[in-house]
């Protein structure tokens, strides 16, 4: 009966060391943040203009606006030192203030939204992360303190994910992810929409490489995106194979070292208007069934999208200098249409499918005390645009007619406390 007693008891704190668990930490953290800002052009934005994408074109928007509100602020709660069966357990839940707005989006009371929520998962040299999270193109961001970070000159997303990454030595990573959408989605036949990829049932797929050797970070990853923008014909109501099957490199470099930062970053694009750039895709060509069904074959536009920044932080002052540049380079395969006018076309809905360039440059002084910070910053956005009423050259997909400049001075300034 002892023996009995004792082996039951051995058993126990087996079992017991086995499901051990380390005890988490949960931290807190946000930051009030207050915008300030004065456009001389009316620009496409978001979360009341401070987001802002390119200026309008027409001298209807050629007037001095300006807006100040706390919207922005955000917080946060952190999950570490979670530890079960050896895996090392992480999770991150975060949210802002901005969404809730009135459709003239600037009246109505801001209400909390989800921006992140997931959870990490590592043991030995691989990583999980599931949850809602920064795009891997995305998440490698300029210095500015803009709420566009630098968009549309480069990806801009946070989606659902899943994505695995498997450390292959101290310098090399490789990242596999599979990512859906939600609120940055595909444009198409019914505006933008998540609709395109449920129906198309193929997760959005991203492949990349990260090297880290002393004061130098590279980073260099395909993704690929595969959507159905019809489900049905409109006439007939039969099931289409519609497909359209976008692929986008991209290449990012930092280095760090001392009180300096260098960040660049590059993307040639195939549509990419999921990711808030400055792209679209179009109907190559049309077939038609015997029985009246018809089938589009789709052509996307290509789409350069860069940007570097640099920046100077030898004490209480950082000094920031961003410059980005877009380039429109038109459908790979001609259009199907008449008269400059596509059958079909759908562009992201933050720019104008007429736009064929863009610049951006932005200084940017930020003064340090403690956890509060005041900065201001000075924004110069040209956008190049061509004469939608000369109509789109449907062998390159462009508005190449009168071409003409249109841009934007914007002076912003910043109150932040962070906690």
């Amino acid at each position: 009966m002892k023996k009995a007693i004792v082996i039951l008891a051995l058993a126990g704190l087996t079992l017991s060391a086995f499901g051990q668990e380390a005890k988490p930490s949960v931290e807190v953290h946000g930051f009030i943040r207050n915008y300030y800002a004065v456009d001389t052009r009316e620009m496409i934005g978001l979360t009341e203009d401070f987001f802002t994408y390119v200026p309008k074109d027409g001298d209807e928007y050629g007037y001095v606006n300006s807006r100040f509100a706390a919207l922005t602020s955000r917080l946060w709660v952190e999950v570490k030192g979670y530890e079960v069966e050896g895996f090392k357990v992480g999770a991150r839940i975060e949210g802002d203030f901005y969404n809730g707005l009135g459709n003239d989006k600037v009246t109505g009371t801001a209400s909390l939204r989800l921006r992140q929520a997931f959870v990490t998962l590592a043991k030995g040299s691989c990583t999980l992360k599931a949850g809602q999270s920064w795009h891997p193109m995305a998440a490698d961001m300029p210095d500015i303190f803009s709420l566009n970070t630098g968009a549309p000159f480069g990806p801009f997303s946070r989606t659902p994910l899943t994505s695995l990454e498997y450390k292959v030595s101290d310098a090399l990573s490789l990242t596999l992810a599979g990512l859906w959408q939600m609120q940055y989605a595909s444009s198409g036949p019914s505006g933008k929409s998540a609709s395109y990829i449920k129906w198309s049932g193929t997760p959005e797929s991203y492949l990349g490489a990260s090297f880290k050797t002393g004061d130098l970070l590279l980073r260099a990853g395909l993704d690929m995106l595969s959507i159905k923008p019809r489900l049905k014909d409109e006439t007939t109501k039969e099931f289409v194979a519609d497909r359209i099957t976008t692929l986008t490199p991209f290449f990012y470099a930092q280095w760090k070292k001392d009180a300096f930062s260098v960040k660049f970053k590059t993307v040639f694009a195939q549509a990419g208007e999921h990711v808030n750039l400055n792209g679209g895709y179009g109907v190559k060509s049309v077939n038609t069934a015997a029985d009246g069904t018809k089938t589009y074959e789709y052509t996307p536009t290509r789409n350069s999208s860069s940007w570097l920044s640099l920046k100077y932080a030898p004490g209480k002052v950082d000094y920031i200098l961003f410059a980005g540049y877009v380039k429109n380079f038109g459908t790979i395969d001609a259009l199907d249409g008449a008269a400059g006018v596509p059958t079909g076309f759908w562009f992201s809905g933050n720019s104008f499918n007429n736009l064929c360039s863009m610049y951006r440059l932005t200084p940017t002084a930020v003064y340090n005390l403690g956890k509060l910070a005041f900065g201001l910053e000075y924004e110069l956005t040209g956008a190049q645009y061509g004469d939608t009423a000369a109509g789109m050259n449907l062998s390159s997909g462009l508005y190449d007619q009168n071409l003409h400049w249109v841009l934007n001075h914007r002076i912003q300034g910043l109150i932040k406390y962070t906690f």
